[in-house]
């Protein structure tokens, strides 16, 4: 059983990965995955003003360009180019391509460790130790 809190987190991150498929599918966002993995960071605050918080949005390589796919551009206002940033990032977020905390603070995403792999043709077998099949 998970708790209500947990299950409406998942709702919603589900109905903004849908809303970001909707709007941006097939739109590379590599550059922007990048600079958070290179160790970029950013917090969004509920407090500070649009100008300041676009101010810290434009620090991110290749984020601007791709809010034009949301039709929106640098002659909106700030307010709609924040939340056209956050949407994206939030996107990002909720394809686990980026990582973000409850303060709102964006990071690289946590990376899966691969498992590591056998090799095709051999196999092990208790108490006959390696064997290698032939076709």
């Amino acid at each position: 059983m998970k708790g209500a809190d947990h299950v409406s987190r998942e709702l919603i991150r589900a109905a903004i990965a849908k809303a970001y498929d909707t709007h941006l599918h097939g739109v590379n966002m590599n550059q922007i995955v990048q600079w958070f993995d290179l160790g970029g960071e950013i917090q969004l605050s509920d407090n500070a003003g649009a100008e300041e918080v676009l101010g810290g949005l434009r620090q991110i390589l290749g984020l601007m360009e791709k809010m034009t796919k949301l039709n929106v551009g640098p002659k909106d206002s700030p307010e709609m180019q924040v939340s056209a940033a956050e949407f994206i990032l939030e996107g990002l977020h909720a394809h686990k391509k980026i990582g973000r905390n409850e303060e709102r603070v964006f990071t690289a995403g946590e990376k899966q460790p691969k498992p590591a792999e056998k090799p095709m043709f051999e196999r092990e077998e208790p108490g006959f130790g390696r064997k290698r099949s032939f076709n």
